[in-house]
């Protein structure tokens, strides 16, 4: 039985909302940078904090590459701890990556075509499509660049996932749908 659900997603694929639908559909916790916030305080390393919120690196936080370790770690136990609390959505942070050999966790990805996404920032945050188009190239640069660098992998490649959604033509709510009844049916992956 699935009882914890990761979700990556590309900013601007609905990807917060989708998430806040799942654990409300299911009555789940909802952990997204909260993660890094208790991740970062475990670690003793506030910057990192500053930093991996700062989605387009415009605060110019270098955290050193022992900070970097010392946060990973304490992702990772962190999420180890709420898997082991079960019936929990847990948004970005690799998780797909770190609890990718634990049974009962389902891996959710959502995406959307790049000029999708764009008007759907420039709508959100009432911006010119000029700059939300540079805020979408730099998340994904950002996050892109992470995932390659400290877990070797590309967040992009499906078979990461048990479950990839795009949300071009799809409300949040309907991508939610669509993940709790694959949490339904899914076997226990890991």
């Amino acid at each position: 039985m699935i009882h914890t659900i990761t979700i990556s997603r590309q900013v601007g694929s609905l990807g917060r909302e989708t998430a806040k639908a799942v654990a409300d559909t299911l009555g789940w916790r909802l952990v997204q940078r909260e993660l890094i916030n208790q991740a970062a305080r475990q670690a003793r390393t506030p910057e990192m904090a500053l930093a991996m919120l700062d989605d387009l690196g415009l605060l110019g936080f270098k955290p050193s590459a022992a900070e970097h370790s010392a946060y990973r770690k304490a992702v990772a136990q962190v999420m180890a701890e709420l898997v082991e609390q079960g019936s929990v959505v847990i948004v970005g942070r690799a998780g797909q990556i770190i609890l990718r050999e634990n049974p009962g966790v389902m891996h959710v990805r959502l995406i959307a075509p790049k000029p999708v996404r764009i008007e759907r920032i420039a709508a959100q945050q009432g911006i010119p499509l000029e700059a939300a188009r540079a805020q979408v190239q730099a998340s994904d640069r950002r996050r892109k660049s992470y995932c390659r660098r400290y877990y070797r992998i590309n967040v992009d490649d499906a078979q990461l996932y048990d479950l990839v959604i795009n949300t071009q033509h799809l409300t949040s709510a309907a991508a939610a749908q669509l993940i709790c009844r694959a949490a339904a049916i899914l076997p226990q992956t890991g």
